[in-house]
């Protein structure tokens, strides 16, 4: 065989072997692209938008004093019997047994003991005696001038104390002072709580947070809003499982929850968690929450 045969049959050769690498590397493509190509639509969770109730919230301290206090001056030389302090006593019974005479309870309430100072002489032979009632705890607050137009009696107040923080306590505004105080510039109020079972003591510094505007409004998870600038966007989902870019307007946030003002209406379905998997426009499988 002449040497141009031979360099002619290994250039064929060659290209045949070049051919069938890519028309494997071809068919391969095809046969992955079929069975890798269409991927699911993912799966999203979604929401409806539902109805909630919103209010706006002025936000203080207060400390805790009770509905009644009566305090008695003794002569420690009088008593007779001990003293049983810190206990529970009902109207007409005894409080303290004197020589000249008998303390008797005019209302239901605690035994308590004021100690004076140190160096105060009469420390050392007088004591006064506190009956308070704590079944009502009053706490006096300062409101900032610009929200006294929102306080009214009768609003109501969540109230919290260091003790337990965890639980909200039920209040409600029962009176407001009749002008703004000029020197600073707050509006007196006072709320009252239902303490019938002792938790708070008297004394106690207060968290304080006044409803006021209480409405019912649109509300979707806060989890679900897209936030560029000062516009906030949301995936609505159509009926054909779409995700639809849509910019709304919203107002507070309240437990979690954001209030709507504009863009959606009752009942439609958006996107509430997972917005990192969402394509504009894209398919999506929904998961209701």
């Amino acid at each position: 065989m002449k040497r141009s045969t031979k360099i002619a049959t290994v250039i064929v050769i060659f290209f045949f072997i070049i051919a069938a690498v890519i028309v494997a590397r071809t068919m391969i493509g095809m046969h992955f692209s079929k069975k890798f190509g269409k991927r699911p639509p993912p799966g999203i969770i979604v929401t409806n938008v539902n109805q909630k109730k919103f209010q706006n919230k002025i936000e203080t301290f207060g400390t805790a004093v009770p509905i009644r206090r009566k305090a008695y001056n003794i002569e420690k030389f009088e008593i007779i019997s001990p003293i049983k302090f810190n206990q529970k006593v009902k109207k007409g019974e005894l409080i303290a047994k004197l020589k000249t005479r008998n303390i008797i309870a005019p209302f239901d309430g605690v035994i308590g003991k004021r100690n004076f100072s140190d160096d105060i002489e009469v420390s050392e032979s007088s004591i006064v005696i506190n009956l308070e009632d704590s079944s009502i705890l009053y706490v006096d607050v300062d409101i900032p001038e610009i929200y006294s137009r929102f306080i009214t009696n009768e609003l109501s107040a969540d109230i919290k104390f260091p003790g337990n923080n965890k639980k909200v306590y039920k209040g409600i505004v029962v009176s407001t002072a009749s002008k703004i105080n000029t020197e600073k510039r707050s509006l007196a109020a006072r709320i009252s709580l239902d303490n019938s079972n002792l938790e708070i003591l008297p004394g106690s510094l207060l968290e304080i947070s006044i409803n006021y505007n209480e409405r019912n409004s649109l509300s979707i998870p806060d989890t679900s809003v897209i936030l560029e600038g000062n516009k906030v966007y949301i995936y609505k989902v159509s009926q054909d499982n779409l995700a639809k870019k849509t910019k709304i307007e919203i107002g507070i946030r309240d437990d979690g929850f954001l209030e709507v003002t504009s863009g959606l209406n009752e009942g439609e379905t958006i996107v509430a968690e997972g917005l990192k998997k969402i394509r504009p426009n894209g398919k999506i499988k929904p998961i209701n929450k």
